[in-house]
């Protein structure tokens, strides 16, 4: 089985046998480009020849080692618009999910309205949401929008790719705020809200179930990929219900705290529940079971930013895991030092930007490197918190900690001292991909109870000595974030 995984940052193909173990997994930088402060989009064709080769490398080495491709499924980014026409060609390029230029549709919503279509679909508007989007391409891009055929998601994309034909699945779906929870359909309230016609849902494919087979490979695609024509595609799911499905962390209460380009922090909860108050309110393949999260572009992509900043000028360039290696030189919490990681915005703080705040002559590279890890940290506690606030049952156990914050042990600890619980550090290299390729597993009738992930106790860190004054840290670091309110306050 091979599951495609599409982040903001790289595109990895990875294979697994019938057991779960991974075979080979191949990465490439994805084609991302900031066209403006606000705006961030994707070349589509860019990035399918970026997918297309690694699957090419994946394929040759599996033929080359005697495996036979099973089946295969994509995961990707959740929100943003990919639109193609009738003819199934790209009409513009993808806007990314860390994309801004709607915040100000997202302002002038009515709050009761919101309110009531987050009871229904159990997502609250933001600028990077597909509907969203599409209501600034009609105000902005009549053009662009009277072209379009269909509104995809990044990984409906990548499968339009393999099977030569639109699909949608339901995690992806929800998670975009476009289906009632309750009777698993496209939403028209979703649309109306915005000032968009009930027919635009017409854009969006019919949804299946993310471990349905939705296509084969087709003879173009084969070309393009070195996969065998004919190789079932199931319909894939969002990258944040994958990860949670690779790391074994899908049953209730189950915690997981994702370290990537976005944080993710999700808990399972109840599909049949009134949604919790969160940002995004996902369907989970387990029809029975939902993803309650609070997500933001404000995690490692912090720290890429960080290590590109302050390496700019420098000899050698400074990368990501120097920066990570650069924090214990420095105390905990970087001598007053705050950094708040809203360098993409955040769906909950409209006009939100990057701020660090309490800088000093006498901080050095440490203090600075440190102080991005402890906010964007911090952050990841103040989503925890209001999932928790919201009534979502949280496990006693340990948390899955996965991404940079797993792999490094560093920061691994200040997790656990932050969050003040114990976080299990899950290791495996691509979750996303192991966890669609479980689905795409299923979808060919394969028994999957071999993928269930064994936790290891010796994996699991518990908060430290550090978590007192992390405490008094993240008061300030509440009271700094709800100042900041005014000063980033977004007119409609």
């Amino acid at each position: 089985m091979i599951g495609i995984d599409v982040g903001l940052t790289s595109a990895k193909a990875a294979a697994f046998d019938q057991h779960g173990n991974e075979i080979r997994t191949v990465s490439s930088p994805n084609p991302r480009v900031a066209v403006s402060r606000e705006r961030q989009e994707i070349d589509m064709d860019a990035l399918w020849s970026v997918v297309a080769d690694v699957l090419r490398d994946l394929t040759e080495h599996l033929q080359r080692e005697g495996w036979h491709v099973s089946s295969i499924g994509a995961t990707g980014h959740g929100n943003g618009l990919y639109l193609v026409d009738e003819h199934l060609r790209p009409v513009r390029s993808a806007i990314a999910s860390t994309d801004s230029r709607a915040e100000q549709i997202v302002a002038a919503l009515p709050s009761a309205e919101v309110e009531r279509v987050r009871l229904l679909t159990g997502s609250i508007p933001w600028a990077a949401q597909p509907a969203v989007l599409l209501r600034w391409l009609q105000d902005n891009e009549p053009e662009t929008l009277a072209r379009a055929r269909w509104a995809l998601t990044c990984k409906d994309w990548l499968t339009l790719c393999l099977t030569g034909a639109p699909s949608a699945d339901l995690s992806d779906a929800s998670g975009c705020g476009l289906v009632n929870l309750r009777s698993r359909r496209y939403e028209s309230a979703a649309v109306e809200m915005l000032g968009l016609p009930r027919g635009i849902l017409r854009m969006f494919p019919a949804l299946r179930s993310s471990d349905a087979v939705v296509g084969a490979v087709t003879a173009e695609a084969s070309s393009a990929t070195g996969l065998p024509e004919g190789v079932p595609v199931v319909a894939g799911c969002m990258d944040c219900v994958a990860s949670p499905l690779g790391a074994g962390s899908a049953r209730k209460g189950d915690v997981t705290v994702i370290v990537g380009t976005w944080a993710i922090n999700s808990v399972v909860v109840p599909a049949d529940t009134v949604p919790p108050r969160v940002t995004i309110n996902a369907l989970l393949p387990d029809s029975e079971l939902m993803l309650a999260m609070e997500v933001a572009p404000t995690s490692a992509a912090s720290i890429e930013w960080a290590s590109s900043i302050l390496g700019s000028r420098a000899t050698l360039p400074v990368t990501p895991r120097d920066l990570l290696e650069a924090c214990p030189d420095a105390p905990p919490l970087a001598d007053g030092l705050i950094f708040l990681p809203f360098i993409h915005g955040a769906p909950e703080h409209l006009g939100a930007s990057g701020t660090f705040l309490g800088i000093k002559g006498s901080h050095t590279f440490a203090h600075v490197a440190r102080a991005v890890a402890e906010g964007i940290t911090q952050y990841h506690r103040v989503q925890i918190e209001k999932v928790s606030a919201c009534g979502a049952g949280l496990t006693d156990g340990p948390w899955t900690l996965a991404g940079g914050g797993a792999k490094n042990a560093q920061w691994a600890q200040m997790f656990a001292d932050i969050l003040d619980h114990p976080m299990r550090r899950q290791l495996g290299t691509e979750l996303g991909a192991r966890g669609v390729a479980s689905l795409a597993a299923r979808g060919v009738g394969m028994d999957t109870s071999p993928w269930q992930v064994a936790p290891d106790p010796a994996l699991v860190v518990s908060p430290g000595t550090a978590r007192d004054a992390y405490r008094d840290q993240a008061a300030r670091f509440d009271r700094v974030l709800s100042a900041m309110g005014s000063v980033w306050e977004v007119s409609a």
